[in-house]
């Protein structure tokens, strides 16, 4: 290739964001725009869809809910078969495991694995019978990594990963990638109630090793490589973007 900043250029490419309304979601379908994608901004807030299509001009909406199957089924056949595939959304309920009720369990299990899984299912058919595609998720460092109050999330994003294990390897012969990106602490609606702990907002910024938080905007360069031809050979992994959060323990700085 004459020009290798051409590896991350996605002119000529659909992209689907699911989650696109706010957020990490939001940051991923402008940057993706910014290289060239045509991209469908994907939410259940058609409204915030909207809002995130019409700053990045030539966008276009979809109201996809993950937690609606029909509407998961409906957008992908209205949209066909994108070259890239993004999906951000999750919920969290902080409490320990022994005190989680039977809805709570059903609240995080619904967004965060049904409703990925049918999605990946719906577009994963398309973009293999189109024998091309990057499937990018969304886990966490709790996938890896877990404290008091994480129990459901955590395991949520672990299956996340293995989820994307599995379709990179069911798919990858047939053309289609598939990879996760696990982001540290970012400040978006779902970290909010963090944020709003001066206290925790700190404890949170000091166990990473550049000892602060995330914007979502920091999550685009992750997404468009994995987009890109820049990651060509890349299927099956996770890419971590926290800050150092699992390098390094954090709690104390001894001596040297």
């Amino acid at each position: 290739m004459d020009n290798i900043e051409d590896l991350f250029r996605l002119d000529g490419r659909t992209a689907v964001v699911v989650g696109a309304g706010s957020g990490i979601g939001a940051a991923v379908a402008g940057g993706l725009a910014a290289f060239g994608a045509a991209v469908v901004c994907a939410d259940a807030d058609l409204a915030a869809a909207e809002s995130t299509a019409s700053r990045l001009g030539g966008a276009t909406t979809r109201w996809l809910d993950l937690l609606d199957p029909a509407s998961i089924e409906d957008a992908a056949a209205a949209t066909g078969a994108p070259d890239v595939l993004v999906t951000t959304p999750s919920v969290n309920v902080r409490k320990a495991v022994v005190d989680y009720t039977d809805d709570e369990l059903d609240r995080v299990v619904d967004l965060n694995i049904k409703g990925t899984f049918r999605l990946c299912r719906a577009f994963g058919r398309l973009m293999a019978g189109a024998g091309r595609g990057s499937m990018i998720g969304f886990a966490s460092i709790r996938a890896q990594t877990t404290e008091p109050g994480q129990g459901a999330y955590a395991a949520t994003k672990a299956a996340t990963v293995m989820l994307f294990k599995t379709l990179a390897a069911e798919l990858g012969p047939r053309g289609v990638r598939a990879n996760t990106i696990a982001p540290g602490v970012v400040e978006t609606p779902l970290t909010a109630p963090i944020q709003a702990s001066p206290e925790w907002y700190a404890a949170y910024a000091d166990k990473t090793i550049l000892r602060r938080w995330a914007q979502p905007s920091e999550m685009v360069g992750a997404v468009v490589y994995l987009a890109s031809d820049a990651s060509s050979y890349v299927t099956g992994t996770t890419l971590f973007v926290d800050g150092g959060w699992t390098a390094a323990d954090g709690r104390f700085d001894p001596p040297t």
